[in-house]
């Protein structure tokens, strides 16, 4: 693809949920999109998400805000597809360890202090409000549910944005192995893939999920990574009440379309290994004791068998909170980096293709651009 004089043309680079959101509003302004992905679609962070849509405990009130903003644009899709069983507002149910670190009380108040809808329940309490838990796996200072939550198949809808890219003429390339920023005079101008193919255009978007920190490193930018190793485990199709999220001290569960599970938690993350090879080792007991786990808090304890396991980094910058936006010192190019890729997935490909586009720099963005590493690190040479 070469550059239009007519119609910015735009290379994005990573298949992930950003990526593809991009990808489509930018189409949908009328703009010439090729999208560069290493492998399939939906076939890195994105597909082996948790994708819980949420804003609950704390955080900073700006996250807070561009998380309920990214919320509203799924109550906008639910309502375009109000059948479709890969997009559910059901609610989330979270409940902390019994001893010093459980925060319910704390979590409780803040909520309300910002008018983010929740409801304390006794463990006694539950099954009347939301089904398919187990109420002797919730410890004595008792739950919060979460009515406006819910949960996102990432890889379907990811899917479902892409048929639109192509109908609307934007070009998917898969398969095209490890991209890099094509630059030239200090600005962005497309993608080189890893067979030596050029993809010219007027600006480029890295979308690259964990990797997105390297490929700004190349390009002589910092964005700080805390990025760890994350596995998601699916069963096999199991019968159970269950319709929340649920996050619980051992274990978070949610449904999906086809009526599995899928399960994460921090402490299978942490028993997981890189060989020599930079290949990840799951072990078979961390497998069976997410399994086991997982049917603890379900009503019944229902026999959960395992189906499948998603391993890989998980993208979390080095503070936290998302970067978006403009490299500062590379002309045209932007990034997509955050932890929070399903709850912010349709906002930031919204705001992001505005600004790619047009120049238009939204203020929800402002606290989240990658300038903000820089300017850190000036203030700090300079005391």
């Amino acid at each position: 693809m070469r550059p239009s004089p007519d119609r910015p043309s735009i290379v994005i680079i990573g298949g992930g949920i950003f990526g593809v959101s991009t990808s489509l509003h930018l189409v949908r302004q009328g703009s010439l999109v090729t999208l560069v992905t290493e492998g399939v679609l939906g076939s890195g962070a994105s597909g082996r998400s948790l994708s819980w849509l949420n804003s609950s405990r704390l955080r900073s009130s700006a996250y807070h805000r561009l998380r309920m903003v990214g919320i509203d644009r799924y109550r906008t899709l639910a309502a375009q597809h109000p059948h479709a069983p890969w997009l559910r507002f059901d609610g989330g149910l979270t409940w902390d360890a019994d001893d010093a670190s459980n925060a319910i009380d704390a979590a409780e108040a803040h909520e309300r202090s910002i008018g983010y809808d929740v409801m304390r329940l006794a463990p006694e309490e539950v099954a009347a409000v939301t089904p398919g838990v187990d109420a002797r796996a919730i410890t004595q200072q008792g739950a919060l549910f979460n009515p406006g939550e819910g949960w996102v198949d990432l890889p379907a809808l990811i899917g479902l944005l892409a048929a639109e890219i192509r109908i609307r003429g934007g070009e998917i390339v898969e398969g095209a192995g490890t991209a890099s920023v094509l630059v030239r005079n200090g600005s962005a101008r497309g993608a080189r893939v890893a067979d030596g193919r050029l993809f010219e255009a007027d600006a480029c978007l890295i979308a690259t999920g964990p990797w997105t920190p390297a490929m700004a490193a190349d390009l002589g930018v910092e964005i700080p990574d805390a990025s760890p190793i994350g596995l998601l485990v699916k069963t096999a199709p199991v019968e159970t009440a269950l319709r929340a999220v649920l996050n619980t001290p051992r274990v978070a569960v949610r449904p999906t379309p086809d009526g599995a599970l899928v399960l994460d938690s921090a402490w299978s993350e942490e028993e997981m290994r890189v060989n020599a090879d930079g290949s990840l080792a799951v072990r078979q007991d961390t497998i069976e004791g997410l399994l086991r786990e997982a049917s603890a808090v379900l009503a019944g304890n229902p026999k959960l068998t395992f189906g499948s396991y998603g391993a890989g980094r998980k993208p979390i910058p080095g503070d936290g909170e998302p970067v978006f936006g403009a490299l500062d010192g590379v002309g045209s190019c932007f990034v997509a980096f955050s932890h929070s890729g399903a709850t912010l997935g349709l906002i930031a490909g919204e705001l992001l293709a505005d600004e790619i586009a047009n120049g238009r720099r939204s203020p929800l963005l402002d606290g989240f651009r990658p300038g903000r590493f820089q300017a850190a690190a000036r203030s700090l040479v300079d005391a």
